[in-house]
């Protein structure tokens, strides 16, 4: 997980949407049978409603090469092998666990391209005169990787799954018992799946169009946890785990038998017959890696690998190639998060002051070449849903020593960092999972001291960053969430139902009634215009309570690859976080050349030279002001 191009895929967290109360959920309950057929399936098959209108989409473009081929081994890596094989439950969130839901399909997706619904594991959906209803038609052919075939069984138990207790997982408790309601079965390839609340059809889909779990897989007690920490879960993408050494590597090997094969929006993709994931914990090392050909492709965005290390032989000769391609996808939410439960920085005042006290434009224009751009809000890159009207607080001097002063960090110690009264030093550490963050840090260390505030880098292994951040046990956090969804997203990372918990994405710990309330009128308005003006008194009530100081976006993948690596002629989709992705939704267009791998080796050995090869793909890129 390097830079802020922290994505597990444009709409990898489709599904995180606000809270609804239960008592909503329950004020217009199911009939009987459909309530019996909602939990167990064992009972007479309620009837569909009458009416209902049936659609489907196999008219968008087909976004895979015909030109592309199968075969070969896709070499990338992480920075830390996983806790957990699981999906959820302790420790499953982490930069692995994008590899395993990019595997697990949904009812539908978006096209990459058009943004409009297409088949996944169904066939057909009808929306419900409500507004809160989907039905669906399943697709028949649709199989577990096991070969056992994909029902409406898989999906009631979904429900049963991530309400229960032993999974230790509250987020998604919360989410399948008061966003997604319930589940109905009509037959085996029948479902509807209905939503707390109604929503514009886009958004509907995106919150029902949910994942199944393999009823015949799973034992739920109160071992799971602990018994399926390392059990490879079936699943019903085109990749299944192979083979794994731990702590070195886990080996992703392709269905060659996959059942959607030669379904319209899979068709040429996903190539690589395997896909091996190493464990280098350093992207320096794994840059040693790339450059001896023992990586097919890595991410140049940060700018000392674009500019300083991407270049010499192996690109002049045109062994290596570069691409930038301009994407147009929701900004990960970069940012440094301040946890509201900490004693010093419940204190608002001092929340300004070190929004004040960070020189981020320094750190743009010095370290990062000036490639980057100042992130001004917590949600940038959602159309009319992005409140521009919002600066983020500039470094200025002067206001961070008003806020200090007012917060009672009225003096200085010899050390020239602010004291209050009782003598307590204004201080605070910074946790982080990067080295390559570090420069971009010690320059804000350095020019927080000129405000007498001082920041302590802690840097951690990614996995043990990523825990201590969501115990809930750091002071502040300096990280990215990936972008994704068709609108923002806020109750998981302010709704007080989050707050001073473990395992929840409210990792600020605000807990602020108006900010409920907000969350809550947002969830519940169904009309786009009126979502959009909440969504802007949401983010103006974000920046005026100040624990999120928002920092860069990178509107770009920057990559290099390995000349054996083919691309298709419009090199990645819309929304492409990055253009390597050997799964996902805008993933797997890739392919690997065999024949012209050995060729190009021997043109290595031989000190034989190609044209060298820079894409700059502007399709996508935003009109400059």
């Amino acid at each position: 997980m390097s830079d802020a191009r922290l994505r597990l895929n444009w709409l990898a967290s489709v599904l995180l949407w606000a809270l609804l109360p239960a008592a909503m959920a329950a004020e217009t309950p199911l009939p009987e049978t459909e309530q019996a057929a909602a939990v167990t399936g064992d009972v007479a098959a309620p009837a569909l409603p009458e009416g209902l209108e049936w659609q489907t989409n196999l008219t968008d473009p087909i976004y895979g090469d015909p030109n592309a081929r199968r075969g070969g081994r896709f070499r990338t890596y992480v920075t830390s092998f996983p806790l957990t094989l699981r999906l959820v439950g302790p420790d499953a969130n982490s930069g692995f666990a994008s590899f395993l839901r990019a595997n697990n399909l949904g009812l539908i997706n978006f096209h990459p391209d058009t943004l409009n619904p297409i088949p996944e594991l169904a066939t057909h959906w009808a929306f419900g005169p409500d507004r809160k209803s989907v039905y669906f038609r399943l697709d028949p052919d649709a199989r577990w990787s096991d070969g056992t075939p994909v029902t409406a069984d898989d999906y009631l138990f979904t429900m049963e799954f991530m309400q229960s207790r032993y999974i230790l997982e509250p987020w998604y408790n919360n989410y399948y018992s008061e966003i997604v309601t319930h589940v109905v079965k009509y037959d085996d390839y029948t479902i509807s799946v209905h939503a707390a609340d109604a929503k514009p059809e886009d958004e509907l889909l995106a919150t029902v169009g949910i994942s199944p779990t393999p009823r015949h897989f799973h034992r739920l007690d109160e071992n799971w946890v602990k018994e399926y920490n390392w059990k490879i879960e079936p699943n019903t993408g085109p990749y299944i785990i192979g083979d794994l050494r731990k702590g070195k590597w886990v080996e992703f090997v392709r269905k060659q038998d996959w059942w959607g094969n030669d379904k319209r929006y899979f068709r040429h993709r996903f190539n690589p017959d395997y896909v091996r994931v190493k464990v280098i914990r350093d992207a320096n090392m794994a840059y040693n890696y790339f450059r001896k050909g023992e990586l097919d492709t890595f991410s140049l965005i940060m700018p000392r690998f674009w500019h300083r290390k991407a270049q010499g032989r192996e690109y002049d000769a045109g062994y290596i190639g570069r691409i930038k391609f301009y994407n147009d996808v929701p900004q990960p939410k970069q940012g440094l998060y301040l946890n509201e439960d900490d004693p010093l920085l419940a204190n608002r005042d001092v929340r300004y002051g070190i929004a004040h006290s960070l020189n981020i434009d320094r750190v743009i224009e010095r370290v990062l070449r000036g490639d980057y751009e100042r992130m001004h809000t917590m949600h940038e890159g959602y159309g009319d849903y992005t409140n521009n009207t919002i600066r983020a607080r500039a470094f200025d001097l002067q206001r961070a020593d008003h806020y200090f002063t007012q917060a009672g960090f009225d003096r200085r110690g010899a050390d020239g960092i602010r004291r209050n009264a009782a003598g307590e030093r204004l201080a605070v550490r910074i946790t982080y999972y990067s080295d390559e963050h570090t420069a971009r840090l010690v320059v804000l260390k350095e020019e927080a001291r000129r405000a007498g505030l001082e920041l302590t880098l802690q840097l951690l292994d990614p996995s043990a960053a990523f825990k201590q951040i969501m115990e809930k046990k750091h002071q502040a956090a300096w990280m990215a969430w990936s972008g994704g969804g068709l609108s923002p997203r806020y109750w998981e990372f302010f709704h007080s139902v989050n707050a001073h918990k473990p395992s929840t994405n409210n990792i600020t710990n605000t807990d602020d009634p108006r900010m409920d309330d907000l969350i809550m009128r947002y969830q519940q308005a169904t009309e786009k215009e009126e979502r959009i003006r909440l969504a802007h008194e949401l983010e103006a009530l974000v920046h005026e309570i100040g624990s999120v100081i928002p920092t860069y976006k990178v509107p770009y993948a920057r990559e290099g690859f390995w000349r054996w690596v083919r691309l298709p002629e419009q090199h990645a989709t819309r929304t492409s976080g990055t253009v390597f992705s050997p799964f996902g939704v805008s993933g797997g267009l890739f392919w690997l050349d065999e024949e012209h791998k050995a060729e190009v080796e021997r043109a290595r050995l031989l000190r034989q030279s190609y044209e060298p090869l820079l894409i700059i793909d502007e399709r996508w890129r935003e009109p400059q002001p």
